[in-house]
């Protein structure tokens, strides 16, 4: 049992055409490209070839139909590699042909969404790349650029890795403000094991109804607050900023007793520490660095001439 993952499907289309309908309101303001007016002239046919700058993998290269009618240009495409390819410097993604008016228009609107999205995947790769030869999955988080969350979750995925919760209302997650929260509305602390109880007796009084089970996941930053956790039988523990003796510990406990609980870990996670975070068992570990750290991939848009 997992949380979902995430595709290109309705509201991930939804999103993208509400972004580049802001792209287009940013670079045109219900006006014109005054310098492409200016300086080509109408009906004059264009081709320019996308073309990777450096290593890493490509994310986006599949929505390109979709950009093309959003921005609602004269413009046809040959694609030459898919999402979740590796790519290299040099290597040409996808020609574009068509109206040159078109084409230098939406340019970088086209760019910016290709470079954010390979960039995510090629970061989540080299995170995904570290821990290759131990059970652990690299997952994100919601540290999301606003309005971008389905895209880059979807780019964590071309590059590798596993998604986390979309939204809210995609699973429980307890954590400690949650529990701050209440002891400072009606005096009563619960510790994790308590705080699981809650979470599944509101999911088995019918508040709401759902087709897929809820997943259920407690956090926890003491080894001390583990055996009630698991005791209560949540789907994942999340570790809290524990050092990698202390996740070790966790995952020998977690494994006499209760082996079907998960754990993650969480906090401190950088390509220089996630090797050795992987090493200790862990079966999860949540990377917030894949969206909101990711540098972009370079892309460019080389012109054809003559």
């Amino acid at each position: 049992m997992d949380y979902r993952s995430q595709t290109i499907d309705e509201f991930l289309l939804e999103d993208l055409s509400e972004i580049l309908r802001l792209a287009i309101r940013e670079d045109l303001d219900r006006s014109i490209d005054l310098t492409t007016m200016a300086i080509v002239p109408a009906g004059v046919r264009g081709s320019a070839a996308l073309v990777s700058r450096s290593h890493g993998v490509a994310a986006g290269i599949d929505l390109i139909d979709e950009m093309i009618a959003e921005l609602d240009v004269e413009i046809q495409w040959d694609q030459q590699v898919g999402d979740a390819q590796a790519i290299e410097p040099g290597q040409v993604l996808s020609v574009l042909r068509g109206d040159a008016r078109d084409l230098l228009t939406c340019e970088r609107t086209i760019l910016n969404v290709l470079c954010r999205l390979s960039g995510v995947a090629s970061l989540t790769k080299r995170f995904v790349d570290a821990v290759w030869g131990t059970q652990a999955r690299v997952y994100d988080t919601r540290k999301t650029t606003p309005g971008w969350r389905r895209l880059e979750k979807y780019a964590v995925r071309c590059g590798g890795g596993h998604n986390h919760r979309l939204g809210l209302y995609d699973g429980i997650l307890i954590k400690d403000n949650h529990l701050a929260s209440r002891a400072a509305a009606n005096g009563e602390l619960l510790d994790a094991g308590q705080a699981v109880e809650h979470a599944k007796a509101f999911l088995a009084s019918g508040a709401i109804q759902r087709e897929q089970p809820v997943m259920i996941e407690v956090e926890i930053d003491r080894i001390e607050q583990l055996e009630s956790a698991l005791k209560a039988g949540p789907n994942i523990i999340l570790l809290d900023n524990m050092n990698c003796q202390l996740l070790s510990q966790c995952v020998a406990i977690r494994d006499r007793l209760a082996p079907s609980v998960q754990l993650e870990a969480s906090g401190g996670v950088n390509l220089q520490t996630i090797a050795g975070i992987a090493a200790t068992g862990v079966d999860r570990i949540s990377v917030g660095a894949l969206t909101h750290s990711a540098p972009v991939h370079d892309i460019g848009l080389d012109w054809k001439i003559g």
